[in-house]
């Protein structure tokens, strides 16, 4: 069969399931009753939702489409970065029964007020900033990824790249700014049951058939994909990975939404968990490209993130393919949802009530789906017109991961972290990241490396400095 067969169909049930995800962001409204309801649930959900909303944000698509790209092209480096992020997310599970408990006894709903409370205005609105942009990047570089299947799927009736990003991110625009974290988090968890079901195991399943079973594939497998190997590149993909989540805004803020700190502490360490084993699925589908769709992905598609969109269309028939590419998008409209909400969250509620305190409620949430719109919209551009959104998201995270994720580890345990310490931290880090990336990453090194090391060592050196005639406040979650 060929792409023109499967287009119509296809393109059918997809946009059944687009206009499924505007109704259940439609149908949640009636659940938001003040700003808490809209950025963390009014702090509702259990391990279970909580578990689909993780594994669905931090798979992401970067995480299926561009690892799976990453690994059609350099084999094992798609492992070698993933496992990082693994190990980060783990460790975040285990601090997350503390974030939650500190945001319900000190009405918490995200870092950037941690920081206020411990360290100040100034290193709050430095935070916030930081996290509006990297998360505004990732949302752009999912905007991207939509408009790639979707362009896939209906290019032969006149569906565009720009179409497609434009019909992405009317979608998630709707749902986010009506109904807030309940309507993320619930379109979340049936996106997470499609992705599994038919994209994690009906793809891999259809392929193994297509190749003749496991014997063949490894028969004919290229031995250069499952070689390991090191650079510098790679060990700045590690330590981003790796650092980012001590201080990856969306997943503090899922642990603000927890019920309770046991609650937060399953739900993560089991979508983590989930998370875990997809890294070898998304893997194993990068590499059986080569068997299947052939070596001409990137000739073909402009770029090698349609590696699993193009093994879909090879190995599944009319029908369950529009429900494969339909998983696809949801994957990638689940990371891009969690990560405009923070956005949103960030420049309406930590950085406009910090300089407008006396702000009302239903202001605060007028404005912030007036955001909700407005934002996605400056996504949208960076995807029409860069197309190169997956740099601009690399970008972002490793200046963010170098200049936040060890100031914010301090936050939450370091007493002797001062006002100061934070602050030079998060300028040093941020500054020689940047310097690095501008002097072309010497020794081919990513630029994560050197700046986290000068974040951590302007952070420690200035805050013992301090600690003594400027000491933070210290936040201690109750014992129970």
């Amino acid at each position: 069969m060929n792409h023109s067969e499967l287009s119509v169909w296809d393109l059918i049930i997809v946009g059944i399931y687009l206009l499924a995800m505007v109704f259940i962001g439609v149908y949640a409204i009636r659940r938001i009753k003040n700003s808490k309801d809209y950025y963390v649930a009014g702090r509702s959900f259990g391990p279970m939702v909580l578990m689909a909303t993780v594994c669905a944000t931090i798979i992401g698509g970067s995480g299926l489409m561009g690892r799976a790209g990453v690994a059609y092209s350099s084999g094992t480096k798609a492992i070698l970065t993933a496992v990082p992020y693994l190990l980060g997310m783990f460790i975040f599970s285990g601090i997350s029964g503390r974030i939650s408990k500190l945001g319900v006894k000190y009405n918490i709903t995200s870092i950037p007020e941690l920081f206020e409370m411990r360290f100040g205005k100034t290193a709050k609105i430095l935070l916030a900033a930081m996290v509006a942009f990297t998360m505004m990047g990732t949302v752009a570089s999912q905007v991207t990824a939509a408009a790639t299947i979707i362009n896939m799927l209906g290019g032969d009736i006149g569906l565009s790249y720009e179409v497609g990003a434009l019909i992405a991110t009317v979608v998630f625009m709707i749902y986010t700014a009506t109904s807030g974290l309940f309507g993320v988090v619930y379109t979340d968890v049936l996106q997470f049951y499609m992705l599994l079901l038919f994209v994690y195991i009906l793809i891999p399943g259809a392929s193994l058939i297509k190749v003749g079973g496991i014997s063949n594939f490894m028969a004919n497998l290229d031995p250069a994909l499952v070689k390991p190997y090191m650079n510098g590149s790679i060990l700045g993909d590690i330590v981003t990975y790796l650092v980012f989540t001590m201080a990856g805004a969306e997943m503090w803020q899922r642990a603000f939404a927890a019920k309770d700190s046991k609650s937060a502490k399953e739900g993560m360490f089991l979508g983590t968990a989930v998370y875990g084993i997809t890294i070898l699925l998304v893997f194993f589908m990068g590499v059986v490209a080569h068997q299947i769709v052939g070596d001409g992905v990137l000739a073909q598609y402009g770029s090698t993130d349609a590696v699993v969109p193009a093994l879909a269309i090879k190995v599944l028939p009319i029908g369950l393919t529009g429900l494969a590419l339909a998983g696809m998008l949801s994957v990638i409209m689940s990371t891009a949802d969690s990560y405009l909400l923070v956005s949103v969250q960030t420049c309406v509620h930590d950085i406009g009530k910090t300089f407008h305190p006396s702000m009302k409620d239903k202001t605060e949430i007028r404005l912030s789906r007036l955001f909700s719109v407005i934002l996605p919209l400056g996504a949208l551009v960076i995807a029409l017109y860069i197309k190169n959104a997956y740099n601009v998201l690399m970008f972002a995270w490793s200046f963010y991961a170098a200049a936040a994720g060890l100031p914010a580890f301090a936050a939450l345990y370091w007493k002797k972290a001062t006002k100061a310490g934070i602050i030079a931290g998060m300028v040093s880090g941020f500054v020689v990241c940047v310097g690095w990336k501008l002097l072309g990453q010497p020794f081919g090194l990513g630029a994560a490396v050197p700046g986290t090391i000068a974040c951590a060592i302007a952070l420690i050196a200035v805050s013992l400095a301090t600690a003594q005639k400027r000491p933070s406040v210290f936040l201690e979650p109750d014992a129970s």
